[in-house]
């Protein structure tokens, strides 16, 4: 049985503080050391101020290293950016200001060490720092996700992977999301977080990860050694099933969920009416005719032409190499897009969402009424 601490909470750091010192020391307050290093990886995705709920908040980073600095180890933060540099980052997001003063070391994540994490995937590139750290805090943010619903305390863990390899992963993976959810679990059980701690106090909803979703205060922390528990707690409070997170139904597929959960600090609740993405099948019908259907009928990326500012980020990041740019605006191929969003993701104006083409429903309505 996997046990999971939920604290009621705000950006309050008297309250919020002795809250995550909880957490820490019932699940690594023995697995801390003197001198021992402790690798804190937040969600950094792009620069971000922390009422974008975008990122994780700057309290909880500092509770964090406080903590690790008070069992006399030597903390560390580390990421990789979606987009942005990992100091602008540090910068707009306040978490460079939060740890004015303290002693602690700010390291981006550059070099990787090859990982064999099994069929189908093989081997492949990890951040060096994450897999070789005594301990690894993983401080997710709680966030809707275009591509797969939600990025929770799993999905933050593959920032571990190095700069343009994860778009590579993107495009490796294709449109197949349930094959991506299978990379997600692989990478989550290799790098093995020692503890987990989700910022769900200003959560974001709708179409997320980016500058596209809304901020929505939830007022919830919630920590435990077991990642995974946590994601199922989220889906269980926001009222969807558990398994319609493909990364939890995949975990489980692999063995990785235990049985039952033991919810200790304050009981948990219900939110209602929290805002998904809107997620449509990225094929369907007979095989011969996806390549058709993925250009003509199904939910693709669009850019608000009113928001866009041809800053080009898009462009360099897309793994498929779907868009390109004329002087006055965005322009995707369908047939080369593989709908995993990242342009979605790393915006830094919010320009882009997801659209359904009308023919498309249309379509899906019929094949559903003919089953």
């Amino acid at each position: 049985m996997s046990i999971v601490i939920l604290r009621k909470t705000k950006y309050d750091y008297n309250k919020l503080k002795p809250q995550i010192f909880e957490i820490l020391d019932f699940f690594c307050g023995d697995l801390i050391k003197k001198n021992s290093r402790v690798v804190i990886k937040p969600n950094l995705l792009t620069p971000a101020s922390p009422d974008r709920a975008i990122l994780t908040h700057p309290l909880v980073v500092k509770a964090s290293v406080e903590y690790v600095l008070q069992k006399g180890a030597r903390p560390q933060i580390s990421d990789s950016p979606g987009t942005g540099s990992f100091e602008k980052i540090l910068k707009e997001s306040s978490i460079r200001d939060a740890l004015t003063g303290v002693y602690v070391d700010f390291k981006e994540f550059k070099t990787s060490l090859l990982v064999d994490i099994g069929e189908p995937f093989k081997q492949i590139e990890i951040g060096e720092d994450a897999l070789k750290a005594d301990v690894l805090i993983n401080l997710p943010k709680l966030k809707t996700h275009t591509q797969m619903l939600l990025t929770l305390g799993v999905k933050n863990l593959f920032g571990c992977i190095v700069g343009l390899k994860k778009p590579e992963w993107h495009f490796r993976t294709g449109v197949d999301r349930e094959m991506f959810a299978k990379l997600l679990v692989k990478i989550y059980k290799a790098v093995n977080p020692t503890v987990t701690i989700l910022d769900g106090i200003l959560a974001m909803e709708g179409q997320g990860p980016g500058r596209g979703g809304i901020p929505r205060e939830l007022g919830v922390l919630i920590g435990s050694n077991d990642t995974v528990a946590i994601d199922f707690v989220v889906c269980k409070m926001i009222g969807i099933d558990p398994d319609r997170l493909l990364t939890n139904k995949v975990a489980k597929e692999m063995g990785f969920v235990h049985e039952g959960i033991d919810l200790k600090g304050d009981q948990m609740f219900g939110i209602e009416d929290f805002k998904l993405p809107q997620i449509t099948p990225l094929v369907f019908g007979p095989k011969r005719l996806h390549r058709v259907m993925r250009k003509h009928l199904v939910q693709r990326p669009v850019c608000d032409d009113t928001l866009c500012e041809l800053c080009e980020e898009c462009l360099q990041y897309c793994p498929a190499n779907a868009i390109s740019q004329s002087r006055k605006k965005i322009h995707f191929d369908y047939d080369s897009c593989i709908r995993c969003y990242c342009c979605i993701e790393v915006c830094p104006h919010g320009a882009f969402c997801t659209e359904e083409t009308l023919l498309g429903k249309i379509v899906r309505k019929v094949l559903k009424l003919n089953k």
